[in-house]
């Protein structure tokens, strides 16, 4: 705050019903991702004294005080009083009172408020909105002149701000952050503004896509699991044994656990797998012992069968040219408990799950799997019956959950959205267990392409609005306010799945905090006949060590994915001498 200013406190007025949006509750929704309420605290975070009024909110920070009218929800003056005796013991002159949906207000348009009261003798000074309407819930109020104000009046009770506006007051133009969100148009705007205001730049390498994706989605919780359930998650803290291994001595060989340098007498007992109890060994003495059984105690090492042989008294003696060895494993000697055997961000493949198993690790803390919902868009996509004038096959959706499968995604769900006004916004704010909505179609600026203009309602953040790559440019991928991610793919079969292969793994990657796999590489035996001023995705076929590009593709279909070993991503202007990344195709 301005130094010159004066000393304040702060009053955020955070209850009301939201009549005028069907209810809901205005303070806890977002506006460029932050909830509204959050926004009005931290523009006054600078007052001595801060208190909301309005039903508890467990987020706000300790030092906001938090009170409510009573009764809930009987306007805004009964708030104002509310919020004041909450003050009482406050000798600040001024205070700011403020309502929580006002979504572009900051700690500078409070500064200016401020300052303008130095300038006037005025009892309270307020702001002027874009309309040129008064903004009497945002302004700087004399304290002793409102105190007294309200202490004349018999009701508080439903009655407006203006029944307690002194006639003194004076208006400050602050239009630019003075917009308020009564209704559900006015909560688009706001949202749609605060998109320009953070407007990512048009386009992105694949590179630098990827590096956002990493930098920008939040890893999804952790839970712990058994080995067996944890196939396809990935661990968010390391597999630590819980047992040693082997867990005691134990035979590598089918042959005879001895004590001592030989010649030995064979007890007629023998050591099975899986039994133990037997008598301790004396020296000169032997057992015969079979491949992982319990070395008995006395025993100096196992000597294998082929190394032996028995005379005809009974003695067991090393064959002729044979030095004694050792085949005992002993305990620990793979490891020992609580030694790590896989680090976080590693997935569980079933090599995981059989060492968790062998290091009798009961639980395993992870994160995913990553759990997707397809949306197919468009009235034109047909799954089944004959198709009409204008209608498509739905030739990705039976498909994409194997392709989803091969970049560590499991699919829940899948959904034919029809073309409506609604029927985005409908789908980003319905509740799903899926973790990504994988959305085909209707990521370009056409008339029924609406996923954009949803998800700027919806409040999303667009982490990448477009990468400099054919096919496939017009892709999208946005968080929404709940964390699930959004990934928008083109309607075209070959963009759609070559964007997938692209960006899917890194989502997942993200998603799970796993440890990224190096990419595959190759060298091209014709990048001349493939490269371009922008990024291409091209199916190419193996030739020895290297690769050749398909130099005519269509997008409409995957007939070129059928004789094909991979897909080249391939940069601009590339050369011979530097290799291209290959997607693998799913056979």
């Amino acid at each position: 705050m301005n130094s010159e200013n004066p000393k304040f406190d702060a009053i955020v007025l955070a209850g009301g019903r939201g009549s005028r949006m069907g209810g809901v509750d205005k303070p806890a929704l977002t506006v460029g991702r932050r909830s509204m309420i959050g926004i009005a605290v931290e523009a006054v975070l600078h007052a001595g004294l801060i208190v909301t009024v309005g039903p508890t909110r467990h987020e706000l920070d300790s030092r906001v005080r938090q009170t409510q009218e009573s009764p809930p929800g009987s306007g805004p003056v009964a708030a104002v009083a509310a919020g004041l005796r909450a003050l009482q013991e406050s000798v600040a002159e001024v205070v700011v009172i403020l309502a929580a949906d006002l979504p572009f207000i900051d700690a500078s348009s409070v500064d200016a408020l401020l300052a303008a009261s130095l300038t006037n003798s005025a009892g309270a000074t307020f702001v002027r909105d874009e309309t040129g309407r008064t903004q009497y819930l945002f302004g700087v109020w004399d304290r002793s002149k409102l105190v007294a104000t309200l202490t004349r009046m018999d009701t508080l009770a439903n009655r407006s701000m203006r029944s307690i506006t002194p006639d003194d007051h004076a208006v400050l133009d602050l239009s630019e952050v003075s917009g308020d969100c009564d209704t559900v148009g006015d909560l688009y705007r706001a949202r749609a503004q605060r998109a320009v205001a953070d407007s990512i730049p048009p386009a992105l390498t694949v590179d630098q896509a990827r590096k956002r994706i990493r930098e920008r989605l939040t890893p999804g919780a952790t839970r712990r699991v058994p080995p067996l359930e944890a196939r396809g998650t990935v661990l968010a803290e390391p597999m630590i044994a819980a047992r040693p291994l082997p867990y005691v001595d134990i035979s590598a060989m089918d042959g005879y656990a001895v004590s001592g340098s030989g010649p030995w007498t064979v007890r007629a007992d023998i050591a099975y797998a899986g039994t133990s109890g037997l008598a301790a060994i004396p020296e000169g003495h032997a057992v015969r012992i079979a491949t992982g059984a319990h070395v008995p105690a006395g025993a100096t090492s196992v000597v294998r069968d082929e190394f032996v042989e028995l005379d005809s008294d009974g003695q067991l003696r090393l064959s002729p040219n044979v030095t004694q060895q050792d085949d005992t494993r002993r305990r620990g000697e793979d490891w020992h408990a609580g030694a790590e055997l896989a680090p976080a961000g590693t997935s569980v493949s079933p090599a995981v799950v059989s060492v968790a198993l062998s290091a009798e690790v009961a639980k395993l803390t992870v994160r995913g799997p990553v759990r997707a919902q397809i949306v197919l868009s468009g009235n034109e996509i047909q799954a089944s019956g004959p198709l009409e004038a204008g209608q498509t096959r739905d030739t990705l959706g039976p498909i994409l959950p194997l392709y989803l499968h091969a970049c560590g995604i499991t699919v829940v769900d899948t959904v034919y959205l029809p073309d409506s006004p609604t029927a985005f916004e409908d789908l980003l704010t319905a509740s799903t267990a899926a973790d990504i909505t994988i959305v085909v179609g209707a990521t370009g600026a056409g008339a029924a392409d609406q996923l954009r203009t949803a998800l700027v309602h919806a409040d999303a953040d667009t982490v990448v609005g477009r990468i400099l790559v054919r096919p496939g440019g017009s892709q999208i991928t946005a968080v929404l306010p709940s964390g699930r991610v959004v990934l928008g793919l083109p309607g075209n079969p070959l963009a759609a799945i070559g964007t997938l292969l692209l960006i899917a793994p890194t989502v997942v990657e993200a998603l799970t905090a796993s440890t990224p796999s190096a990419p595959r590489l190759g060298y091209l035996t014709n990048p001349e006949a493939v490269g371009s001023p922008t990024a291409r995705i091209v199916p190419v076929v193996r030739e020895g060590t290297e690769w050749r590009a398909d130099t005519a593709v269509r997008t409409a279909h995957l007939l070129h994915l059928i004789d094909h070993d991979a897909l080249a991503v391939v940069p601009a202007e590339v050369s011979s001498t530097e290799p291209v990344e290959l997607l693998p195709i799913v056979r």
